[in-house]
């Protein structure tokens, strides 16, 4: 039997570390439990209401945040608040997958083009590694706006 499951982010920020992986990978935010939200309203704008209408402290507000597939066909990916920032190489990483079914020159600057947007939404480019078949098509790795290491692939 299969289970589902979701990703979890620790982050000092977890609404701006949500906000770049929305942007990143298409995924949106959810609103608070029960609202029904008008269409084009913004879900963090909702969080922040529903928030404050529950009490919570304004201090504790960017403890959590989530994102979701609009499609419902992967996982949910949370984010959570840690005192620490991140210390070192991450031993799980997400490959984005940029390139699917391409490869040689048209692959890499697939992943060229993908990795200059993302370095606009606040990501930092690290190494990017060639081709060398059979065993690699070629990639990039590349850090978000926390440091977490990610492969453009």
């Amino acid at each position: 039997m299969t289970r589902d499951f979701q990703v979890t982010f620790d982050a000092l920020d977890p609404r701006a570390l949500s906000t770049f992986w929305r942007d990143a990978l298409g995924y949106v935010h959810p609103g608070p439990p029960g609202a029904e939200l008008a269409e084009g309203e913004d879900p963090l704008a909702a969080w922040d209401r529903f928030l404050e209408e529950s009490g919570v402290p304004e201090d504790q507000r960017n403890s959590a945040s989530a994102l979701v597939d609009p499609d419902d066909l992967r996982p949910r990916i949370f984010f959570q608040q840690v005192p620490e920032a991140k210390r070192a190489k991450n031993r799980l990483h997400l490959d984005v997958r940029a390139a699917p079914g391409l490869e040689g020159d048209e692959r890499m600057s697939a992943l060229e083009a993908e990795c200059a947007r993302l370095v606009a939404l606040g990501a930092a480019r690290v190494r990017r590694f060639e081709p060398a078949p059979p065993m690699s098509l070629g990639f990039i790795v590349m850090t978000d706006p926390e440091g977490n290491e990610f492969c453009l692939d």
